[in-house]
């Protein structure tokens, strides 16, 4: 995608009005265009196919096809991203969502500006944790005991890499992990790429994932 074009959003809800809430807060936006809209998870697979947008706002809970297996198909089928819309009382739904493949999720009742940045942090590349969200995930993480594969995974990276990989599942940016570490972004980028590729990982929420199952990083 070009720097001058803008970015390409596919709405799915099956209630109208959050619909037209979440394209009037983007389309506000000149960097942001809505083009196309689906009420259930099976219209969204065709839909998304055809529209090839550069992001996916998914809805959980809907008729004929929920959010979960729309996610899993979209990611698979399509190579999509999509941003999981949830609330407080789907913290499982999300768990399964980010297994599935999402580039990460967001509160259906976060403020316009949140949803403004979420797009667009997303559509740079990288991944989506609502810090309101976020710590019950982990949670949940931590909770499991470390699995032996996950930690034989992490022979394949270098210290540096282990490091980076320590700072992005803590949520850090890419500018931060540059900060942090005294390295250029350039550099930090390369790094992260090459964490994904040695694990086999599509993206940063892959690796937090991984970063929690392995034991690299816990609550403590």
């Amino acid at each position: 995608m070009s720097p001058a074009a803008p970015i390409r959003v596919v709405l799915v809800d099956d209630q109208a009005m959050v619909r037209s809430g979440l394209r009037l807060i983007l389309e506000s936006e000149p960097d942001i265009r809505v083009v196309g809209e689906a009420s259930d998870g099976r219209a969204s697979i065709d839909l998304v196919l055809r529209a090839r947008p550069d992001l996916v706002l998914m809805d959980v809970q809907m008729p004929v096809m929920d959010g979960l297996e729309a996610t899993r198909r979209l990611v698979a089928d399509a190579n999509a991203t999509v941003v999981i819309l949830t609330t407080f009382d789907l913290d499982p739904y999300v768990f399964e969502a980010l297994r599935a493949g999402a580039a990460g999720f967001l509160l259906k009742n976060a403020p316009a500006e949140d949803l403004i940045h979420a797009v667009r942090t997303v559509a740079a590349g990288d991944a989506l944790l609502a810090p309101s969200v976020t710590r019950r995930v982990i949670e949940r993480f931590a909770e499991r005991r470390p699995r032996p594969e996950a930690i034989r995974d992490l022979d394949r990276l270098s210290a540096r890499e282990r490091e980076v990989l320590v700072l992005v599942a803590e949520g850090r940016s890419n500018g931060e992990i540059a900060e942090q570490l005294v390295l250029g972004e350039a550099t930090v980028k390369t790094h992260i790429g090459s964490i994904l590729a040695k694990l086999g990982l599509r993206d940063r929420v892959a690796a937090v994932i991984v970063a929690y199952e392995s034991g690299l990083v816990s609550r403590t």
